[in-house]
C-alpha cells in the first residue's frame, strides 16, 4: 500500500519501511509523527482520490535525523558591465522513515 502525501509545499509517494528527506519539521529525532496531508492513497490498481484530502487517512513516520543538503552555488554575470556575483544555499531537511500507511 502507498500514500501521497503532502508535507512542506512538495508532495512525495511513500511506502511503510522507505526513507525520505522533506523540508524541516520542527521534531526531535526519534519522535513519531503523523501526516495528515493524505492527497490519494493505491494499492495495486486500485486507487482512492481525495478532494483534496483522504478522509480519515493517515501516514505515520519516525524522525531518524536532522541535516543540510549538499551547497547550491548561484554565480550571476553580466556581461561587459564588470558585475559578477556569487552566492550559495544549504536547504535544511529531515529525514523520515515511514511505519504505516493507514485509510
Amino acid at each position: 500500500m502507498y500514500a501521497v502525501i503532502k508535507t512542506g509545499g512538495k508532495q512525495y509517494k511513500v511506502v511503510a519501511g522507505e526513507k525520505i528527506k522533506v523540508e524541516q519539521i520542527a521534531a526531535d529525532v526519534g519522535q513519531e509523527i503523523v501526516l495528515n496531508e493524505v492527497l490519494a492513497i493505491g494499492s495495486g490498481a486500485d486507487i482512492k482520490l481525495g478532494t483534496p484530502l483522504v478522509e480519515g487517512a493517515s501516514v505515520k513516520a519516525t524522525v531518524v535525523a536532522h541535516g543540510r543538503h549538499d551547497k547550491v552555488r548561484i554565480f550571476k554575470m553580466r556581461r561587459r558591465k564588470h558585475y559578477q556575483k556569487r552566492q550559495g544555499h544549504r536547504q535544511n531537511y529531515t529525514e523520515l522513515e515511514i511505519g504505516a500507511v493507514s485509510a
